[in-house]
């Protein structure tokens, strides 16, 4: 195979031999631009073309700058207003929620490739919630929505008998089992409550069905992370979708996707062969990225590739938080090299805690820190604890300079 990269060729022996090798710089350089975080960023496409791009931007109840779904287009695009980003996520019906690699946020046109895993769900026959009426509870649900249109969890009566989170009301529990199932699907997020609506009135007629096969839906979705990922090894291919490790070596061979060598990495590597036709170039996005982004969301993948250790921390107790509790990965130069974990006072941005792996990480977290102040609406930044401390001095002029 000919690419655009000043890479070694290895000549193809087999279904599986690898056509390239790739240096760890250029797999990485291929991941960012895969990513949509190296090079010009298409504004006109807005963030409903990064979701496009991307086939799957992750929902989390969590919001401290803002919410995961709206930090991963502002990690792309800059200062993208954040109604902005709520509209092209849920209006004209170019979207969906559905589990993905978690409840994502999916591209409309993905409806019929997610069959599988509806048809999986119905094989199944339950959710863990257990339903004391299946067949009355589902058809009150349904009625509801055809004769009222699309509701809430609070329209429908209520989420919760009274109890703790997960002691569900029978309503609750059936409108969930309809959306796994493809029989309701989510339209928008309202207040952060999931608008259900009837899927045979909101997904459109020429993509509502299930008529593809296990295999076709599979082949396409390992070939869409592919696509987005640029490199990746099988297990990160599983993890993009949440794909068993048999489902994608079944497809693998007819994905498109082109067998390559990574210097470094322990597994074989699969490329998109766009992604080898030209070497990775352009302006590198300096950032601070949501947890939940698809660049850091598979932790192994993030250490092999970046050499970062990244692990979320909302949910370890606070004495035994390293980062913080919503630590976000500082990207510049095409690296991770840094951290921060953010919170508003007022229209001051707090970085409660902050670290950088180096003295080269401070302008970079310092341009980082205001451009995100400026986009929530703070015109200050203050700095609390500071790793390494002594580089402190320096970042705070580097804030000075930049108005932060």
């Amino acid at each position: 195979m000919t690419t655009g990269l000043p890479s070694t060729a290895v000549p193809a022996a087999g279904a599986h031999a690898p056509r390239a090798s790739l240096s760890a710089a250029e797999a990485r350089r291929i991941a960012l631009r895969a990513q949509g975080l190296l090079g010009a960023p298409d504004r006109r496409a807005g963030a409903r073309g990064v979701l496009r791009h991307l086939g799957a931007v992750q929902l989390d109840t969590i919001s401290v700058l803002a919410r995961s779904h709206e930090l991963v287009p502002y990690a792309r695009l800059g200062a993208v207003g954040r109604q902005a980003v709520e509209a092209a996520y849920w209006s004209g019906a170019h979207s969906f929620e559905y589990w993905s690699h978690a409840a994502c946020v999916l591209p409309i046109e993905e409806w019929p490739h997610f069959a599988f895993r509806r048809r999986a769900y119905r094989d199944r026959g339950h959710r863990w919630h257990q339903m004391k009426d299946r067949e009355g509870s589902c058809a009150a649900v349904r009625d509801r929505l055809r004769a009222e249109g699309p509701l809430t969890t609070a329209d429908l009566g209520g989420g919760r008998n009274g109890g703790e989170w997960w002691d569900w009301s029978e309503s609750k529990i059936a409108v969930e089992w309809l959306l796994d199932v493809g029989e309701v699907v989510v339209t928008e997020r309202r207040g952060w409550k999931r608008v259900y609506d009837l899927a045979e009135r909101a997904v459109p007629d020429a993509l509502f069905h299930d008529d593809l096969d296990d295999r076709a839906c599979l082949r396409r979705l390992v070939t869409q992370a592919g696509s987005a990922l640029g490199v990746a090894t099988r297990a990160d291919l599983a993890d993009y979708h949440r794909l068993k490790a048999e489902q994608v070596e079944s497809v693998l061979p007819d994905s498109g996707l082109v067998p390559v060598r990574v210097q470094g990495w322990p597994k074989p590597g699969w490329a998109d062969p766009a992604a080898l036709e030209s070497a990775p170039r352009g302006r590198h996005r300096t950032t601070l990225l949501s947890p939940f982004d698809s660049l850091v969301w598979d932790r192994p993948r993030t250490e092999r590739v970046f050499g970062f250790q990244h692990r979320l921390e909302a949910y370890v107790p606070k004495p035994k938080r390293v980062h913080g509790y919503f630590a976000m990965p500082l990207l510049a130069g095409g690296e991770l090299v840094g951290r921060v974990d953010p919170a508003r006072e007022g229209t001051t941005l707090v970085a409660r805690q902050l670290s950088m792996e180096s003295a080269k990480a401070v302008e970079p977290m310092a341009q980082a820190l205001c451009e995100a102040a400026a986009w929530v609406g703070c015109d200050a930044v203050r700095v609390e604890r500071c790793a390494p401390e002594e580089l402190r001095p320096r970042l705070r002029s580097a804030l000075d300079a930049l108005g932060g």
